[in-house]
């Protein structure tokens, strides 16, 4: 499914949205990396500095005045689920293991879509300064929603974020959700790992002290009567 040639991507034409700044500079050569991308997400060597980001581990997360991270995480600290709110919106974070040279967001939206018609949803694909974004309206326990998917290929690895709420329904009311996205810096390890396989995430050191402190005293508290 992926017929991609050394050098760039095979089906990319003029007209269409160039690939991430990330997987165009691992396309360009092996032993060139060329000038370094004008945007993000970002792979790890292009990240700019003096940035204050939330280090999740294989992702770090752009600090944006106003947005809201929430983070599920296992009692091992191991991160299953990003979550970040700004007023009406939601994006819905993962980062998964991919090929250095090919794509595999094509495939992925693909299976998203088919699991949505066949749950009675009608997905509708459109153009995003990412490539091709998938958007669609679901029903929810609260009623109908909006929901977009957009995917980010880089070197090994692919990013999947997932508007909810009014960025979802309008894509230029993305406001800082959009600048968590384009300022995304994702660390990827030198293991190889199956294609699609989500990328190791923790909590940072700080916040899994924070619980830690958290459970014990309510653990101390519990023992007086």
């Amino acid at each position: 499914m992926f017929s991609r040639k050394r050098g760039g991507p095979k089906h990319v034409r003029p007209t269409d949205a160039p690939p991430s700044a990330a997987l165009a500079q691992s396309l360009a050569a092996d032993d060139d990396d060329g000038p370094a991308p004008d945007h993000g997400p970002w792979d790890a060597k292009y990240a700019p500095d003096g940035v204050e980001r939330l280090d999740l581990g294989s992702l770090q997360i752009p600090a944006i005045e106003g947005v809201e991270v929430r983070v599920q995480a296992n009692p091992e600290g191991v991160v299953e689920q990003i979550v970040l709110v700004d007023g009406d919106s939601a994006l819905q974070l993962g980062v998964f293991a991919a090929p250095r040279t090919e794509g595999i967001w094509d495939e992925v939206r693909a299976e998203i879509s088919q699991a949505m018609s066949s749950d009675g949803v009608s997905p509708r694909e459109v153009r995003g300064p990412y490539g091709v974004e998938l958007t669609a309206r679901v029903n929810t326990p609260d009623g109908p929603a909006d929901v977009r998917f957009v995917g980010v290929d880089g070197p090994r690895w692919m990013v999947r974020a997932l508007y909810q709420g009014v960025a979802a329904a309008d894509p230029t009311r993305e406001g800082a959700l959009g600048e968590v996205l384009s300022g995304l810096v994702v660390i990827r390890d030198a293991e190889a790992r199956p294609v699609r396989e989500a990328l190791p995430l923790r909590l940072p050191k700080e916040m899994t002290e924070q619980a830690a402190a958290q459970s014990q005293e309510q653990g101390a508290n519990g023992h007086h009567p």
